[in-house]
C-alpha cells in the first residue's frame, strides 16, 4: 500500500500510509509567480516531515535549492539527500553535512531511512543544445539525469525523472518490476527549444507506451500543467491509453491530492 501526495510538476511525497519512512521526489516548493498553483508544503514542512528527498537533475523545478537550502538549516532537518553524483558539490553547498548527502549513480542500489532505492539513467539535458543524452559529457563520464524506482510499502513506484524514451530504458526498469510509473508527458518540440531553451520531456504517446512496456499496473502524468509555457494534456493521453493500451490505468492527479494505492 503507498499514497501519492502530489506536489506540483513533478514532485511527490510517497508514504505507506501505515507509517514508516516518507520520500520526497524532485519536491519544487518554492514560491513561483508563474506557477499555477502554489506547493502545499514549504521548506519548514519538508524539514519536518522528509526522511529521503531525491533529485533527478539540477533543474530548478526538480533540484529546488532555495528550498533545499532553507530545510537544511531548519532545527530537526534530518532527512538524507539523494542527488545524480555529479550534484554532490551543490548540494553540500547548500548547508547539509556530507553524511545526508549520497551521490547515486545508475546500477548502483541505494538503502535510505529503510527505503530501497534504484537510480536508473534518464535521457536529458541542462539547455537544448546539450539534449539529449545522459550527460556524460559534461560530468567526466557520470551519468547526470536519473529516474528512480523506489520501494514503499511493498509497492514499486518508478519516477522517471525528466526523460524522453531510449534504448534499454524498457529492459533495465522493466527488471526492477515497478507497479506505477510516474511519467512526463508535456512532450518537445522546435519552438520551446528555441524560443525559450526548455528541454523537453516524452509525450503522451511515448509515455503510455513506456507504461505499458514496463509491465505497470498505473501509470501517473507528471510535468503536465505547472507553467504555461510548457503543457502537457493528460486528456489526449487518457484518451490514447484506453484505445492503444486498455489494460493500463491512467491516474490523473488533482492539484495537490493525495491517494492510496493498494498492491
Amino acid at each position: 500500500m503507498i499514497e501519492l501526495w502530489w506536489l506540483g510538476q513533478s514532485g511527490f511525497r510517497l508514504r505507506d500510509p501505515a507509517g514508516g519512512p516518507r520520500v520526497f521526489c524532485d519536491p519544487f516548493l518554492s514560491i513561483d509567480d508563474a506557477r499555477a498553483w502554489q506547493a502545499p508544503l514549504d521548506a519548514a514542512d519538508l524539514a519536518r516531515e522528509a526522511d529521503v528527498v531525491l533529485v533527478s537533475h539540477q533543474h530548478v523545478d526538480h533540484f529546488d535549492q532555495p528550498t533545499l537550502r532553507a530545510a537544511a538549516a531548519t532545527p530537526g532537518s534530518h532527512f538524507t539527500l539523494v542527488v545524480p553524483r555529479p550534484l554532490v558539490p551543490n548540494a553540500l553547498g547548500l548547508g547539509f553535512a556530507a553524511e545526508r548527502v549520497v551521490g547515486a549513480e545508475p546500477g548502483a542500489h541505494l538503502s535510505a531511512s529503510g527505503v530501497s532505492i534504484w537510480p536508473v539513467p534518464a535521457c536529458h539535458g541542462v539547455d537544448a543544445a546539450d539534449a539529449y543524452n545522459f550527460g556524460e559529457a559534461l560530468s567526466d563520464g557520470l551519468v547526470r539525469y536519473l529516474g528512480y524506482v523506489v520501494e514503499i510499502g511493498g509497492v514499486r513506484v518508478y519516477h522517471a525523472g525528466d526523460c524522453i524514451p531510449y534504448a534499454g530504458q524498457v529492459e533495465r526498469v522493466r527488471a526492477l518490476r515497478p507497479s506505477i510509473a510516474c511519467l512526463p508527458i508535456n512532450g518537445r518540440d522546435f519552438f520551446r527549444e528555441s524560443e525559450h531553451n526548455i528541454v523537453g520531456n516524452m509525450d503522451f504517446r511515448e509515455a503510455a507506451r513506456l507504461a505499458s512496456d514496463l509491465g505497470a499496473e498505473v501509470m501517473v502524468p507528471m510535468h503536465w500543467e505547472l507553467f504555461q509555457t510548457n503543457r502537457g494534456y493528460p486528456g489526449d493521453l487518457v484518451s490514447y491509453a484506453a484505445q492503444a493500451f486498455p489494460a493500463l490505468s491512467v491516474l490523473v492527479m488533482g492539484r495537490g491530492a493525495r491517494i492510496t494505492i493498494l498492491e
